[in-house]
């Protein structure tokens, strides 16, 4: 497993691009990678701590931490709203949405984090940053970039299901769709890719790509852009009428690793998802040259990925008074 790769050099801005920055975004200019240097100074180690506890039991668990902070940030921004059980407040949860049905996991992490993180600093740190401090642990256990956490969010009081059904980009879209995504939430195709690279690590089940292995976009044959040793492999692991849930590798060269070995996947045709080969596989995108450069070059990789990560976390957060700091991630205070 590769170690530990800082990538802190990024926090480094030209004074033009953060005047930028803050007249497109000015809430964020509130998030900080102090925010909790008086308040919580050990928030940071606490969280590690619990991801790396729970990695003993459950390898995939960091790849899990890290889809919930893309998935709630692509809803009402970071609020931690993927968190809202149903309830008396919550009528419509995040977690019953179609990319997050019986998919999304690690919530009983988040709340080992937040029960450790609150008996050390009670009513201090947001349920929003426990996810964007997790992800960065995740990646970083996992031999991926360390970056320094903007945090200072604060939670939200609703959930947005339709939101989540209609915001969040699934594996089934179209690279032009997926993208309008990431732009609806100011992220670029840059970050559209390097985001993508999280599939580095993880796992996947068979529903979310089996339409690819037999009658693709009702041809009556696979996908053209599978590798017929690839796709060989994927029909005997999900046969037809076979289980929809059973679970693939997202990268079968180095599963739990963070590495760029994703990357140089989708160069020999072996991207699991549909959305992932489409990255290198559509006809004159963007995307297409981007890919090579970090299939080639892995610290170019690390280096976007941190600061996509970075942008990803700061769209939208609540700040200030907004919201609140929930003292249990699952529910609204006082319900």
């Amino acid at each position: 497993m590769l170690g530990s790769t800082p990538c802190n050099s990024l926090l480094i801005t030209p004074i033009f691009t953060t005047l930028l920055i803050i007249l497109l975004y000015p809430s964020n200019a509130q998030l900080s990678s102090t925010f909790y240097s008086s308040t919580c100074p050990s928030v940071s180690s606490i969280v590690r701590s619990v991801v790396q506890q729970a990695l003993q039991s459950d390898s995939r668990i960091g790849a899990s931490l890290t889809r919930l902070h893309f998935h709630d940030c692509f809803v009402n921004g970071c609020d931690g709203s993927i968190l809202l059980d149903q309830g008396v407040n919550i009528t419509l949860s995040e977690k019953n949405a179609t990319p997050n049905n019986n998919s999304a996991r690690g919530f009983d992490v988040v709340d080992n984090i937040k029960t450790s993180v609150e008996n050390s600093c009670p009513g201090v740190v947001s349920c929003a940053d426990i996810l964007a401090l997790a992800a960065q642990a995740s990646v970083a256990l996992a031999g991926g970039p360390s970056w320094n956490v903007l945090v200072g969010r604060r939670d939200g009081v609703m959930a947005n299901q339709s939101g989540a059904n209609a915001s969040i980009p699934t594996p089934f879209e179209s690279l032009a769709i997926i993208s309008a995504k990431f732009a609806a939430v100011g992220l670029n195709i840059t970050d559209l890719v390097a985001l993508s690279g999280a599939h580095t690590f993880g796992r996947a089940q068979c529903r979310f790509f089996n339409q690819r292995l037999f009658n693709f976009s009702g041809t009556g044959s696979p996908d053209p852009t599978l590798s017929s040793t690839y796709l060989a492999t994927l029909q005997q692991n999900c046969p037809q009428n076979g289980s929809g849930t059973t679970l693939n590798n997202l990268d079968p060269s180095s599963a739990d690793a963070f590495d760029n070995n994703y990357f140089k996947n989708l160069l020999n045709n072996k991207g699991l998802l549909q959305s992932d080969q489409e990255l290198f596989s559509t006809n004159g995108s963007a995307t297409i040259s981007i890919v090579n450069n970090f299939a080639t070059n892995q610290t170019a990789f690390f280096e976007a990925f941190a600061q996509s990560m970075i942008n990803m976390g700061n769209v939208s957060p609540l700040t200030g008074n907004q919201g609140e700091i929930r003292s249990n991630c699952r529910k609204v205070n006082g319900s």
